[in-house]
């Protein structure tokens, strides 16, 4: 049984795992995340190797695949489709076709005013300020586009009778989840070096699915009674 891992430690010898990646690159691009990364494999932009217990691993020609992937998205806004085609290009042997540079300045993320978000979500300004005032949303001089589709969430429950109030305890339980992921990588977050943060990136979102897979098997569990 021992065979098995010398063999992968052999196979593996100066091959990168994804948290080694983030690690090198989120530097680079903060934006990227395990996930992120796992749906970059699916889109073909890069192929990482397998370990034979399935652990991805990425070689020095991947990171560089990535890293040029990861440009031309950010810089040219290029959709994966024409990136993918421009690195297979590059694999080929050949250069990747001449691109436009790139706007001088990214576009900011969208905020929105009180008034634009009340706009935006079809909503009244009282049930926006029982949201705030329950702390369902937290009041701001400009808000970004989640804050549109949580208002959105509160209008369409509001119709049913289901007020902000009620909601409270929603918001308290996803800090209760927060913390709960916190305690669980106490040991990650207490250490400062890249690999450490970057394993705590890839860990976290990880964590926060598995929870909330529970909470809606207990959801449907509970609701699955109600109607019976």
């Amino acid at each position: 049984m021992a065979a098995t891992p010398a063999r992968e430690r052999s196979a593996s010898a100066g091959l990168l795992s994804i948290g080694q990646v983030l690690a090198r690159l989120t530097p680079e691009f903060p934006d990227l995340t395990s996930s992120k990364l796992r749906f970059l494999e699916v889109q073909g932009i890069v192929s990482p190797s397998r370990t034979e217990s399935g652990y991805r691993k990425f070689s020095a020609a991947d990171i560089e695949r990535l890293r040029l992937g990861l440009t031309l998205q950010r810089d040219h806004y290029l959709p994966l489709s024409v990136i993918r085609e421009q690195l297979d290009e590059v694999d080929a042997g050949g250069e990747a076709a001449p691109l436009a540079p790139p706007p001088s300045i990214a576009p900011a993320p969208r905020r929105y005013r009180r008034d634009e978000l009340l706009a935006a979500a079809g909503a009244g300004p009282q049930l926006l300020n029982d949201a705030i005032s329950t702390g369902v949303i937290v009041a701001q001089e400009s808000y970004p586009e989640a804050t549109v589709t949580l208002l959105r969430g509160l209008v369409a429950l509001d119709r049913h009778g289901i007020e902000p109030r009620h909601l409270r305890s929603l918001r308290q339980g996803a800090d209760r989840e927060v913390a709960l992921i916190e305690s669980a990588m106490s040991a990650l977050l207490r250490r400062t070096d890249a690999p450490s943060r970057a394993k705590a990136s890839e860990l976290a979102p990880e964590l926060a699915a598995r929870i909330d897979e529970v909470r809606s098997l207990f959801v449907k569990d509970a609701l699955s009674r109600v109607l019976s």
